[in-house]
């Protein structure tokens, strides 16, 4: 069973930056797509984005994109996600989670972590 633990959220002025990294407890590149939710109070989980086995491709919700970036480093098993010009609706709880194939759809991954909050105030 492979292990996601998340790191990076906090508390960031709307505007500011932060930078999510997401630790697997074993190599995931070219073995699974690794995709970024976030959840909200009372709001579904919903897809942030992701990118593919090779990370050769990444895909983004309309919301964030232009602003988040993902990208990996395959050597340490870790995929970041880089969001800049953060929005008080950007604040949420932020999940990463791997699949074999990659999808938009939560119910398609297999592993998720545990989560970190990320505020953004106005």
């Amino acid at each position: 069973q492979v292990q996601l633990v998340e790191s990076g959220g906090g508390l960031v002025q709307a505007g500011g930056s932060l930078r999510l990294s997401c630790v697997a407890s074993e190599r995931t590149n070219s073995r699974y797509a690794m995709g970024w939710f976030r959840q909200a109070p009372g709001k579904e989980r919903e897809f942030v984005g992701g990118i593919s086995r090779s990370g050769g491709s990444t895909a983004y919700a309309d919301s964030v994109k232009g602003r988040f970036t993902i990208f990996r480093d395959s050597a340490q098993n870790t995929v970041y996600l880089q969001m800049n010009s953060l929005k008080p609706e950007d604040t949420a709880v932020y999940y990463c989670a791997i699949t074999s194939t990659f999808s938009t759809n939560p119910a398609a991954y297999d592993y998720w972590g545990q989560g970190t909050q990320v505020t953004v105030s106005s």
